[in-house]
């Protein structure tokens, strides 16, 4: 496994490297000091930790650039501000890591990233994709058979979950806890009182997400793991 990572501070850059051959110390570690030292190297990285801001070929010029190469590298950007997150979307990052972070939470995404890594050498192992199973709710002395799929978005409301789905509302007593485990890995709770699937989102900024019906609201909290979360999901859907 090689793992590379290009930042053009020595002190992180030696850093980084130092901590990453202590967590992997099988690994290749390979240090870079521009991007224009990665393209120019001909070993590509497994997985590849890659700074935005950087003197002459930024990491988002340099990512386009690796990509055309190496589609299956992992890709994680790290970087002082999160004005760039959008854009890592554009050329599959695995992750975005703003500085600065604790070293858990970089082992966590390094250790997600191996996994991935895993499953790409390993297409068998543990790639499958998810099925849902319908479930059943009862509401106004009524049986109602939900599939996952068909759920835009849900939200609690005066004591009462309300699933909207394409074409129409299910409102019922219940808990959005029990919810968010029968609906799966396209589903994520952006606010104690949201559900949201995924694939229906259209737009969204740091405070309310538009879907296809409706919207719904965003914790201020938990944005930056939203936009990760939803990042993943993207990645995921283009393999599949």
């Amino acid at each position: 496994m090689r793992i590379a990572v290009c930042d053009d501070e020595k002190e992180i850059r030696d850093l980084l490297g130092e901590k990453i051959q202590r967590l992997y110390p099988q690994g290749e570690i390979a240090l870079y000091a521009s991007g224009e030292e990665l393209l120019l190297s001909h070993m590509p990285p497994d997985i590849l930790l890659l700074d935005i801001q950087m003197p002459g070929k930024n990491g988002m010029e340099t990512a386009k650039e690796l990509r055309e190469r190496y589609e299956d590298t992992i890709l994680i950007f790290i970087t002082g501000l999160e004005d760039f997150v959008f854009q890592a979307f554009d050329v599959g990052a695995f992750h975005y890591l703003v500085k600065p972070f604790e070293d858990e939470r970089l082992f966590q995404i390094l250790q997600n990233a191996v996994t991935r890594l895993e499953e790409q050498k390993n297409p068998g192992a543990g790639s499958r994709k998810e099925k849902l199973q319908d479930f059943v709710i009862q509401a106004e002395g009524k049986h109602f058979v939900v599939s996952p799929k068909d759920i835009v978005y849900a939200e609690v409301f005066n004591r009462k979950v309300i699933i909207h789905t394409i074409d129409s509302d299910i409102e019922y007593y219940g808990r959005m806890k029990e919810l968010v485990k029968k609906a799966g890995a396209d589903f994520y709770r952006p606010h104690r009182s949201y559900l949201v699937n995924f694939n229906y989102i259209r737009r969204y900024d740091a405070s309310v997400i538009d879907l296809k019906r409706g919207q719904a609201l965003i914790a201020k909290q938990n944005y930056q793991d939203f936009v990760k979360c939803y990042l993943r999901f993207i990645q995921r859907k283009g393999k599949e």
